[in-house]
């Protein structure tokens, strides 16, 4: 879909041009949170048939949608497509994250699931993306449309295969409610914040930073393509790191890294020091993410999570919208945005640390254990 429409406002936005535009595109890529939220999170919960049924309808419903688009492509109807795409894509990402401990065996498997899960998306979308082009190029937009429609085809046809979970249970709680929230849910979920704005920040700010040269464009695309493997790799060693660390400990490491990197290229300076950057703040956002969906798995109620996912994906986007919306409204220098990244991820590994170390769960960050320690 997104090289059928590569021509189109929804991706065709041009740093160059006027800020007003991007700000408008930052604000449609927030939308969708606002049905998610507070429509479709609590009803992924409470459909009859559990969230295997909502994933086989997302499925369902991309089909339709990308029929349509075939339909309209060059009409003014293609817009409200795109945004229903858009709510069906976020459906299905959290409707998959309360999903994945229907699948595991253990807890100690939920951060090897999660991280396999955003390898393969991560090969798929690269693996499809090459004909969806070669079509694209030789027969146009309608053809890629197609191509994407019998993608999600496939979906369906694999999403039958999911096993049933549990339902909701209208008295129990939700793992983003304030008052049932575990001390690792609550300080997770504000580095989980963290790193999603430090992921929105780094891309408009070296966006902006980049435009005018006459090298602008193989700068930014570099970029994008090192931020896009550092999220791969970071998919793909947070299982290893499982391994030898605890969730909470995986999440001091995520919020140490941008910020050694970030206090690295604001002394030095430099477009490759802003990219690496970027790529350490995309690798550290995947591990964090990784680490924080298994504390939601692992802490939370085992109903109610699509609430949960969607509240805190709401949170989470509107976290990367605002810090992006910084160096749009704001013409910072280099350093100095390189250097707020550092502040501000030295001050949340501080206040993590803190944080884990004044809770009555401080002994999950060093011993890794699930069971409490003895009393009295």
């Amino acid at each position: 879909m997104v090289v059928a429409l590569a021509d189109s406002f929804f991706f065709d936005v041009d740093p160059n041009g006027a800020r007003s535009r991007v700000l408008g595109f930052l604000l449609i890529s927030f939308a969708p949170f606002l049905v998610v939220a507070p429509a479709i999170g609590p009803a992924i919960d409470r459909v009859r048939g559990g969230r295997r049924l909502i994933v086989q309808a997302v499925a369902a419903g991309r089909i339709l949608i990308q029929l349509l688009m075939v339909r309209f492509a060059g009409d003014i109807v293609l817009f409200p497509l795109v945004f229903v795409a858009l709510v069906l894509q976020k459906t299905y990402t959290v409707s998959k994250s309360a999903l994945v401990p229907a699948v595991v065996n253990s807890e100690t498997e939920l951060v090897e699931a999660n991280s396999k899960l955003g390898v393969i998306a991560g090969l798929a979308g690269v693996v499809a993306v090459v004909p969806a082009g070669v079509l694209q190029i030789a027969l146009g937009s309608k053809a890629t449309l197609l191509y994407s429609a019998i993608l999600f085809g496939a979906a369906l046809y694999f999403s039958l295969g999911l096993p049933e979970e549990l339902a909701v249970e209208d008295d129990r709680p939700s793992a983003a409610n304030e008052t049932d929230m575990t001390p690792g849910l609550e300080l997770g979920w504000v580095a989980m914040l963290i790193l999603r704005a430090g992921v929105g920040f780094m891309l408009f700010h070296l966006a902006f930073l980049f435009r005018g040269r006459s090298d602008d464009k193989t700068l930014l695309a570099l970029a994008v393509a090192l931020a896009s493997f550092g999220t791969m790799l970071g998919n793909s060693i947070a299982p290893r790191l499982r391994r030898v660390l605890h969730e909470e400990r995986m999440l001091i490491v995520a919020l140490a890294i941008p910020a050694v990197a970030g206090s690295i290229a604001a002394a030095i300076g430099g477009p490759p020091l802003g990219i690496a950057t970027m790529a350490a703040v995309n690798f550290s956002a995947a591990i964090g993410r990784l680490s924080f969906e298994s504390i939601v798995q692992r802490d939370g109620p085992a109903t109610n999570r699509g609430q949960a996912f969607a509240q805190f994906e709401t949170r989470f986007q509107l976290g990367w919208v605002i810090a992006a919306v910084l160096p749009v409204v704001l013409d910072l220098p280099a350093q100095v945005g390189y250097a707020l990244v550092g502040a501000v991820f030295t001050f949340a590994v501080v206040n993590y640390v803190l944080g884990i170390r004044a809770t009555p769960d401080a002994w999950l960050a060093r011993g890794g254990e699930r069971s409490r320690p003895p009393t009295g």
